[in-house]
């Protein structure tokens, strides 16, 4: 602790008594001036304590200051490492996005290939059907043609005379004859 200041010496309390006997302006009795001459060594060393602690006190503020500084520097380095640990959370965010957005597109290209597919079912069913009905169309068609010719065959067996029946039922004997 600094306390009075006399004859230029900064002392601290317990100084100020070997430095009493100093004034500022060097007015002194007989008695003071021995005295002065043993206190003036002892002034100079309180002197340069005192200098010392004025150094020391300084430092002590500036190591304050540091520890401030320090500590605002830690502050900063946690929030740089939470704000780099957001940005790896961002880009790691807008990753699992496009690739929502990616699986999206997939699911709706599976779901209108699948429609294509079962489109694709469907024709070839049509396709089967429509060829099993030209297959029944035609096989009708010749029916058709057997049951017009057989109407044909019996407007014709009306008109023929019974001795050409006669004819016939002969020639088929004969035929049968033939062969044993």
């Amino acid at each position: 602790m600094l306390g009075d200041v006399r004859c230029g010496c900064k002392v601290n309390r317990r100084a100020v008594v070997y430095c009493s006997v100093l004034t500022c302006r060097n007015t002194h009795t007989l008695r003071e001036r021995a005295h002065t001459q043993l206190t003036i060594p002892h002034c100079n060393t309180l002197q340069q304590s005192a200098t010392h602690c004025n150094t020391l006190q300084h430092t002590a503020s500036h190591c304050i200051t540091l520890q401030h500084t320090a500590s605002r520097c830690n502050t900063l380095h946690h929030t740089a490492t939470q704000c780099n640990t957001l940005q790896h959370t961002a880009s790691h965010c807008i990753t699992l996005q496009h690739t929502a957005t990616h699986c999206n597109t997939l699911q709706h290209t599976a779901s209108y290939c699948n429609t294509i597919q079962r489109t694709a079912t469907h024709c070839n069913t049509l396709h089967h059907t429509a060829t099993h009905c030209i297959i029944l169309q035609h096989n009708t068609t010749h029916c058709n043609t057997l049951q017009h010719t057989a109407s044909h065959c019996i407007t014709l067996q009306h008109i023929v005379s019974p001795a050409s029946e006669e004819i016939f039922f002969y020639s088929k004997l004969t035929e049968g004859i033939k062969r044993r």
